[in-house]
């Protein structure tokens, strides 16, 4: 028996080593298994991109329950003898990664962006990401994911930016690629333009003012924003409402705040007239649903009176005040003027923006737009339409199923993509001007033409993930073998964010879907199940819990009684508690390797022991079916308890008195038994604790394969 096993495990000791052992064997490239012989040319292959983290800071263990999901499916493939394949790969995160380097650049040197201008600011943000980057790199190796370095992918390298550029020509020639005037997300914090998905509400309670524009206007309004009131064109009511049918169509010109404005009266069915008073007063410039109102009644959109910086822009008292200041000017005016029926409190969702805080201003910008509802040439179908295609068809499994009815219903009401960004880094929109002359795509030869200044959202280029990585737009061997790609594992909160967007992107460009199935795990909580956040002091590092426990720990921690799509708790103790178990498997392997050194194999064995083999066969076939239907978690418990209590507590214990007794037969079958169970657990435990199980794979008389991840699956031909 190795000397090693004189002392308890310690994965301090091992795991960076057993790491740099991995990867220096090229074994995680799937080309280079076939090229060693472990893996057959002819063998389906099996693919995953993992969702690139943002190059912001450090993984949280978020990240760590996602590459200990994905390393469990990729390992357990590979060990089935697929030509298996993950990519590896970081996300630019365009408006994250330059909030972070803003806001240091004002707190150490309090200057803005513009102080810098363009140029500089993109090298400290480039330069920051490169660092964030190999901290990342660094982190996903510790925590044992057998990533093909060799594919390594960036959203933002220039491969990844060839094939933003190629599917963006494709959507702008096919028609679904415009720009126009439309109200948008404004951050007036982080001066851009933020889509749906990236704005938080915050519940905070706000004043409802009922009141009337003028003393002889014959309806009441109600609003928490009375200083947008400025800025309307008309008033709505609902066509059936008694109480205001005789004044629909009439018009009223009236002084308000100082601010001369033209009120319309028009009747929609989408006004509901038990809300408020019933009648709603249109800002078409600041509320986009106002701005669809007003358009089915042709009432203007052009008046606005909030700027970028979320201050006034009419002239009189309110001229350059803040919208908050505004606010309490218009309220101190209508009640100067009588003109305040009701002062009510109220609970308010208010909109912000989920990188800067700041709060979301609706405004009228020339943006570019991805357009939902438009028939594509050729395929007599709308983008939402491939959305919903292939999961309705069940082309692509959504797990938990639950989380289809969420995914429809966020894409039939989808509204027009805004995918223009008003920052400096990431993807610039790939549209050139000269004059009238406008080129798309590439950029044109000759003088005089002129980029558009902005960025393409972030999302635009990560929902081309799983094609972008292989290669496309060129016709690639890996495009042919590994797409679409098997499983995408991701949290559930990016549902919306990330996955339809893929499934958008991959079907409209390559008319397939980007992958099979959807495994969405959930939130990372606390031991008491709050969320974890800096301000809370409860975050957990994965590194310095690994370097506590050990990656293994880590990893069955936070896989254990984790079912999909629901959110887990962890704790230290927890962790603890698998170290403790890392080390359980150390010491039987200890006991096995101590009592079976340099035996015979016994052919057969005694029936006791051949009983027992074969319940550890029925497990290899439960944990194989528990993977195969994506119950990992139910994998992973089953394992612990058949090592702990049944293979240590029972099987070592009565083997103790057979293989110190004077019967040779017996003993013999019970030194072949216990072998061919170490044998077996190890590689069955191997995909969810790699570390342990490969080191003391190493020292197994049963090796047939260099390393435990290449070895063959338990009833694996």
């Amino acid at each position: 028996m190795h000397e090693k096993f004189l002392k308890p495990y310690d994965s301090t000791a091992t795991e960076s080593r057993i790491y740099a052992a991995w990867e220096e064997s090229g074994l995680f490239n799937p080309d280079e298994c076939v090229k060693q012989d472990v893996t057959k040319e002819s063998a389906p292959a099996y693919s995953i991109v993992l969702p690139p983290p943002n190059v912001t800071g450090r993984l949280h263990m978020g990240h760590a329950l996602m590459l200990a999901v994905e390393d469990i499916f990729v390992r357990y493939k590979r060990m089935n003898g697929f030509r298996t394949l993950w990519v590896p790969g970081t996300d630019h995160a365009a408006i994250a990664t330059q909030s972070v380097v803003e806001k240091q650049i004002k707190k150490d040197e309090e200057k803005s962006r513009h102080d810098l201008g363009r140029e500089e600011l993109l090298k400290r943000v480039e330069a920051f990401a490169a660092a964030s980057h190999d901290t990342i790199i660094s982190q996903l190796k510790t925590m044992g994911a057998s990533l093909d370095w060799s594919r390594e992918a960036f959203t933002l390298d220039e491969k990844r930016s060839r094939a933003v550029r190629a599917v963006f020509k494709k959507m702008y020639d096919a028609g679904l690629i415009y720009r126009g005037l439309r109200v948008v997300n404004w951050d007036p914090k982080g001066q851009t333009t933020i889509s749906d998905d990236e704005i938080v509400y915050e519940e905070r309670t706000a004043k409802l003012y009922t009141f009337r524009y003028s003393k002889d206007f014959p309806i009441p309004i109600a609003t928490t924003r009375p200083e947008t009131k400025v800025g309307d064109v008309g008033v709505a009511v609902h066509p059936d409402d008694p109480r205001y049918k005789a004044f629909v169509g009439k018009e009223y010109d009236v002084t308000f705040c100082d601010v001369p404005i033209h009120i319309k009266i028009v009747a929609d069915k989408e006004v509901d007239p038990a809300f408020g008073t019933g009648a709603v007063g249109l800002t078409p410039a600041h509320s986009q649903i106002d701005w669809e109102i007003s358009d089915r009644h042709e009432l203007s959109h052009e008046v606005i009176v909030i700027n970028e910086y979320a201050k006034m822009t009419v002239t009189g008292r309110l001229e350059g005040k803040k919208t908050s200041e505004a606010r309490e000017m218009v309220v101190e005016w209508l009640k100067s003027e009588s003109l305040l029926e009701k002062e009510e409190e109220t609970k308010q969702n208010v909109a912000t923006a989920e990188r800067t805080g700041g709060i979301i201003e609706p405004l009228p910008k020339l943006q570019w737009f991805v357009e939902v509802d438009r028939e594509i040439p050729g395929r007599g179908k709308t983008l939402k339409e491939l959305m919903l295609e292939p999961v309705r068809s069940g082309a692509i499994k959504i797990i938990p199923e639950h989380f289809e009815k969420t995914y429809f219903h966020w894409i039939e009401n989808l509204r027009d993509w805004c995918i223009s960004r008003q920052i400096w880094y990431g993807h610039r929109v790939p549209v050139w001007y000269k004059g009238e002359e406008v080129a798309v795509g590439e950029a044109p030869a000759g003088e005089g033409w002129v980029q558009d200044e902005d960025t393409l959202d972030t999302w635009f280029s990560s929902g081309l993930w799983t094609f972008s990585t292989l290669g496309w737009p060129e016709a690639t061997e890996d495009m042919k073998n590994y797409h679409p790609t098997d499983l995408l594992e991701t949290g559930y909160d990016i549902l919306f964010f990330w996955i339809a967007r893929m499934v958008l992107m991959t079907e409209f460009a390559l008319g397939t879907i980007p992958f099979k199935t959807v495994y969405l795990h959930g939130l990372v909580r606390d031991a008491k199940g709050r969320k974890m956040s800096k301000s809370l002091g409860n975050n957990l590092d994965p590194l310095d819990i690994t370097a506590k426990f050990g990656a293994d720990a880590a990893r069955m921690a936070l896989v254990v009684g984790n079912t999909p799509g629901t959110d887990m708790r962890i704790s230290e103790d927890k962790v603890k508690g698998y170290k403790h178990f890392a080390n359980k498997l150390w010491n039987i392997a200890r006991f096995i390797l101590e009592n079976t050194h340099g035996i015979e194999r016994a052919d057969p064995l005694t029936p006791a022991d051949a009983e027992i083999l074969s319940a550890h066969d029925a497990l290899s076939k439960e944990v194989t079916s528990d993977i195969e239907e994506f119950r990992v978690y139910m994998a992973a418990e089953k394992l612990y308890h058949y090592a702990w209590h049944e293979l240590a507590d029972k099987i070592l214990e009565e083997s103790k008195p057979i293989l110190a007794g004077a019967d040779a037969n017996a003993r013999a079958s019970r030194q072949t038994l216990l072998l061919t169970l170490l044998d077996r657990t190890l590689r069955l435990l191997h995909p969810f604790m790699p570390f342990v199980t490969e080191e003391i794979w190493q020292s197994m008389p049963t090796k047939d394969a260099q390393f435990l991840m290449v070895a063959k699956w338990p009833g694996k031909a």
